[in-house]
């Protein structure tokens, strides 16, 4: 048995999942994290694998960009393979002048303006968080590997191209560390489907101060937030 966007067999991926929204990043931690790597998936190009991390069985799949592209994978990751923890290892802009380059945040939940939430909820507000038992776990692990991480919430964004200004305002004043593309719809369909997640994201541009990585780091580096995600497996 397969899904429709995913080529695996059932049994092809492992239990847990990490979730990067760049198939590139996938393939990049794949090959330099895990052992006895097997790709599963390469329909349009959206790359999946499953390999071993000091003995643990953990996958890898990308999921585009966006809470639509997000929401296909998640749902089919959740109801055709099983999968019980999905961790998103992605990036974010920072609207925290503070919150520089690189800086790790532990996402404890997410604001955001997914139709899909508005259509669900009957213009009511959801308020999707972390799976407490993964928040908690990354954080222990976190301390014991000495890496910083900052908790706290994010706003999820179907709209990375904007024109209305000061858009960020009244969301920092209200302490939104930064703004990604799909923490919303990850957290909103494990609470639905009674899985885990949780969102580890890497500052990769300030949109305050117009500081931004290069599409190279995007892709390689960001070491930290692995290094976190994988422990969780």
């Amino acid at each position: 048995m397969r899904s429709i966007h995913l080529e695996a067999n059932v049994g092809d991926i492992a239990e847990t999942v990490l979730l990067p929204g760049d198939p590139l990043r996938a393939k990049f931690v794949a090959e330099n994290y895990l052992t006895d790597v097997v790709c599963y998936n390469k329909v349009r190009n959206m790359f999946g694998f499953t390999g071993l991390y000091k003995g643990q069985r953990v996958s890898i799949q990308g999921t585009g960009m966006g809470m639509g592209s997000a929401g296909i994978y998640i749902y089919e990751l959740i109801h055709t393979y099983r999968c019980q923890n999905l961790i998103r290892v992605g990036t974010c802009g920072s609207i925290q002048e503070d919150l520089d380059l690189g800086q790790v945040l532990l996402v404890t939940g997410a604001s955001g303006d997914s139709d899909a939430n508005t259509v669900l909820f009957k213009n009511q507000h959801f308020a999707p968080t972390a799976s407490f038992k993964l928040l908690v776990q990354a954080y222990e692990i976190a301390k014991r590997l000495d890496i910083r991480v900052h908790p706290g919430t994010v706003f999820s964004t179907n709209t990375f191209y904007d024109l209305e200004p000061n858009r960020w305002d009244v969301w920092k004043a209200h302490g939104i560390l930064g703004i990604d593309m799909e923490t919303e719809i990850l957290y909103t369909m494990a609470c639905r489907f009674g899985v885990n997640a949780l969102s580890l994201l890497t500052v990769s541009d300030n949109i305050l101060t117009g500081s931004a990585s290069s599409q190279e780091d995007r892709e390689k580096t960001f070491n930290q937030m692995m290094e976190v995600a994988l422990g969780l497996a």
